[in-house]
């Protein structure tokens, strides 16, 4: 079993290191994953051998706290907490300062030739100098007494940590500030004032107040950045609506969203955030999936469409039955995956773990053999106690305990918000590695469905006749190819008749009688069978077979009509996706269980050389391993379903996926939006994260060592330089403040991949609206169609084509780089100025319906001359 447990008390990466050693020594416990920056442990453990009330007396016994979550918290909740914390800690740094700068004026004020109160002057008033300074010491050591309550007792446990450092270091200043005051009353009684003045200036009071101060400001600051690096997560929860308009007996009502049950039928209006995850069940709507999915567009939702929690509801109304809630929303779902990678621990972050376990015992000791020396080579317990407690404070291994966790979460929550779920820190830190990637073809670099590419209609015939009388004998079919035929006429608006006599021919194709007419449908065998003439089409059938299209013959008795060729076409981003991995260095292979000539034709399309086709499910496992045994290191891209197998066998397994259906078991990365070139951009987030984590490790490791032999007067004999306690104390949280900070730049990540590729569509497209068309889709559907002898029913819009002439059809044009209603109205009116055409804009969808006879050419011209992109016309 997987728990996930609270931890407190923890403050640096020894005691992560510690909790996490104690934790894995209890029998029956497979696996601890220790986090210190979300402050929690994932246990992986045997139910039957142990209990988590054991696991927590381990926590426990190792001088820290622990207990189980709770239910999830609340955004508003979880935002509180960090809010009490850091109010917390600003009450006891802003009293801290209220101290210590009295404190600091009294005992180092008079050294800048400051004036100082009478009774705090000369040597008569020594005892009042020092004991003031005590007085003011103790309330700053009081508001900062955390230090010491957890600091001796890990120390008192065997394990000591960053608090253990700071207790001891500043304990050890206020102590030797006693003992002087003891010293100074002794000479003060005794008349030895040589006695007097040699303790007078060596207090050492206010390096302990600055040192508490100092750390405690660094602490602030560093809790103040922390909490940025968890506005991923915050901003996911955040997306969940608190309530839901649900009917219930035929009564809408406004429920709690934790009341939703499965079943339940909930109303969403315009502008509302849907709830949880469902399916409509009445009415239309254009969703906006952004925070889910990254995608800007709004996606249009009818019956039978499913809904996820978090998306908005952009126009009308509809009513939705709810499919999934609470914990098992995508939503949910996706805060689950940024909270696990967030806690994992890369591969990387054990080597920081184990330099941490046992850097603080070692400080120690470098700290009591610098105080020897010292005290040994100059007989100064000044000087032996400035070595030891600057070695003690500078050394604090915070920078070193943060160095990845924070570069993970926020590299993990940045590719959420960018529709990429990193399951895990160990896949974010391999994806870094990768040097061969692997991909699906069916699904993953191409659309999963066939769609119409080619209409090549007799002559005489046009390319709308041709493909009306194609659907007309493809509705009866279930066959995908011919459902690709319909949906293309549907697209045009086409009007379609029933047929009589429909006879599906297993392998072959279709039969009907239209019109009186027997009609066929299907491939080349079907026509030779029936004696069709086919020696003009060869070559062109031929062509389309290379390029993988899978042409299909459509014939009225022995006459052939025409061909349309179906595949299975890329998606748009797909070239873009392998050309960006090419240019990261990594070789690309397409692995397919289609055909070899099929597979060729895609990968030539796109850019891929090499290509492993005819490989069943079952061997793309084995082809994987194979790649892996060649030294190479993998990550394979595919469905994540059909592709299990070789998703879990790869280095990294990446899966695409969307929305509620997301495959989120079978592979380490999900890429929501279904979109290859997501892939490209979660190697560089990946390079960038490690990157960043190197860094981080860099300068915490450097900044240790040079601050421990500066602290400790390595360079005093040479240079005459030696750290002063209090400046460790500043250095020493500037160290984390620094680290912190560094990670957070990893909050404006970008892919240059995903900018570049809409750059290159965009010029793309201009280029093909400037250029002279010779194929006018308007001038060929305005061509004189002769369908023979085959009689139509009397359907305005089939006379129409009959006749020859052009029907006026609706368009859908999706339009990228409208703000604002003054952008709307300018491509309004630029559509509405072309001759024929009516034209009304929706910018909220980002889209715009267009009516009349404009062909598409010149409808985009329109909207490109006006100043902005045609994304697709529908």
């Amino acid at each position: 079993m997987k728990q996930t447990f609270q931890v407190t008390g923890m403050t640096c990466s020894a005691c992560s290191a510690h909790v996490e050693k104690a934790v894995a020594k209890v029998e029956g416990v497979n696996g601890v994953n220790v986090n210190l920056l979300a402050n929690n442990m994932q246990v992986n453990y045997d139910e039957s051998a142990v209990t988590p009330d054991v696991i927590i007396r381990a926590v426990v016994d190792s001088g820290y706290g622990a207990s189980l979550p709770g239910k999830r918290l609340a955004p508003e909740a979880k935002t509180d907490v960090m809010g009490e914390e850091l109010k917390g800690m600003k009450h006891r740094l802003i009293w801290s300062f209220v101290f210590l700068l009295p404190l600091f004026y009294i005992s180092m004020g008079h050294m800048m030739g400051a004036p100082l109160p009478g009774f705090l002057t000369g040597m008569e008033n020594a005892m009042s100098f020092a004991f003031v300074q005590f007085l003011l010491t103790l309330p700053i050591m009081y508001l900062n007494d955390k230090y010491y309550k957890v600091g001796f007792k890990t120390l008192f446990h065997g394990a000591p940590n960053m608090d253990s450092l700071i207790a001891v270091g500043s304990i050890a200043a206020v102590i030797y500030g006693v003992f002087a005051i003891f010293q100074i009353g002794w000479g003060l009684g005794h008349g030895d004032m040589e006695l007097v003045a040699r303790y007078h200036m060596d207090l050492y009071f206010e390096s302990a107040g600055m040192i508490l101060t100092l750390i405690t400001l660094g602490k602030f600051l560093e809790t103040r950045s922390k909490g940025k690096t968890s506005e991923a997560i915050t901003r996911l929860m955040d997306l969940a609506p608190k309530t839901a308009s649900v009917i219930r007996n035929g009564v809408e009502a406004e429920l709690p969203v934790e009341e939703v049950v499965v079943g339940d039928r909930i109303v969403v209006r315009p502008g509302q955030s849907i709830p949880v995850d469902g399916v409509i069940v009445e009415g239309a709507s254009a969703v906006d999936e952004s925070a889910l999915t990254g995608e800007s567009l709004p996606v249009d939702k009818t019956v039978g469409d499913k809904v996820a929690a978090a998306s908005i509801n952009k126009s009308g109304s509809f009513v939705f039955e709810a499919l999934r809630v609470g914990e098992d929303t995508t939503l949910a779902q996706m805060i689950r995956l940024v909270e696990e990678a967030s806690s994992s621990k890369a591969p990387i972050a054990k080597l920081a773990d184990k330099v941490s376990g046992i850097f603080v015992p070692v400080v120690m000791v470098i700290a009591l053999v610098t105080a020897v020396v010292w005290l040994l080579a100059t007989g100064s317990v000044t000087r032996a106690l400035t070595g030891g407690v600057a070695v003690l404070v500078i050394s604090c291994p915070c920078a070193l305990g943060l160095a990845t966790p924070v570069a993970i979460m926020v590299g993990t929550g940045k590719g959420a918000e960018n529709g990429i779920l990193v399951k895990s820190a160990e896949a974010l830190e391999t994806l870094h590695t990768i040097n061969t990637v692997v991909l699906d073809k069916t699904g993953t670099l191409t659309q999963g469905k066939p769609q119409v590419t080619d209409i090549l209609p007799a002559e005489g015939l046009a390319e709308n006749a041709l493909l009306g009388l194609a659907a007309c004998l493809e509705a009866p079919s279930e066959h995908p190819l011919g459902a690709a035929i319909v949906e293309e006429a549907s697209e045009r608006k086409l009007p379609q008749q029933p047929v009589e006599g429909f006879e599906a021919v297993h392998g072959r194709g279709v039969r009907a009688v239209l019109g009186g007419h027997t009609c066929l449908a299907g491939s080349r065998a079907m026509m030779e069978e029936a004696g069709i003439d086919l020696i003009d089409w060869l070559d062109r059938t031929e062509a389309l077979a290379a390029q993988g299209k899978t042409p299909l013959f459509f014939a009225k008795d022995t006459s052939l009509l025409g061909v349309i060729a179906v595949a299975d076409t890329p998606k748009p981003t797909s070239r873009d996706a392998v050309a960006a991995f090419k240019s990261l260095g990594i070789d690309v292979i397409m692995l397919t269980g289609d055909n070899y000539r099929t597979a060729e034709a895609i990968g030539q399309q796109l850019g891929v050389t090499e290509v492993m086709a005819e490989v069943l499910p079952q061997d793309k496992e084995r082809k994987i391993a194979s790649l892996q045994q060649e030294g190479k290191k993998v990550a394979m891209v595919g469905d994540g379903i059909n592709d299990a197998p070789a998703l879990a066998r790869a280095d990294v397994g990446m899966a695409i996926g969307a929305g509620t259906d997301v495959a989120i078991e079978s592979a380490d990365i999900v890429l929501m939006k279904s979109d290859l070139l997501d892939a490209a951009a979660a190697v560089e987030l990946s390079r960038a994260t490690i990157r960043n984590i190197k860094q981080n490790l860099f300068w915490a490791f450097f900044y240790n060592s040079l601050g421990i032999p500066l602290a400790a007067g390595v360079f005093y004999a040479a240079l005459h330089w030696q750290l002063n306690p209090m400046f460790a104390a500043a250095a020493m949280s500037l160290s984390s403040v620094t680290v912190v900070s560094n990670a957070l730049r990893l909050r404006f990540f970008k892919s240059r991949f995903r900018s570049e590729a809409a750059a290159r569509r965009s010029a793309v497209a201009a280029a093909a609206t400037a250029a002279p068309s010779g194929l006018d889709g308007e001038a060929v559907q305005s061509g004189d169609i002769d369908l023979g002898e085959i009689e139509l029913p009397e359907i305005p819009e089939i006379q129409e084509i009959i006749e020859g002439g052009t029907s006026s059809m609706e368009k859908t044009m999706k339009i990228e780089g409208m703000m604002c209603g003054h952008c709307s109205g300018r491509v309004e009116k630029a559509l509405n100025d072309l001759p024929g055409v009516t034209a009304k804009v929706n910018l909220e969808a980002g889209t715009a319906t267009v009516t009349g006879e404009a062909s598409d050419e010149a409808l985009t011209k329109a909207v490109t001359d006006a100043g902005y992109t045609v994304v697709s016309i529908n």
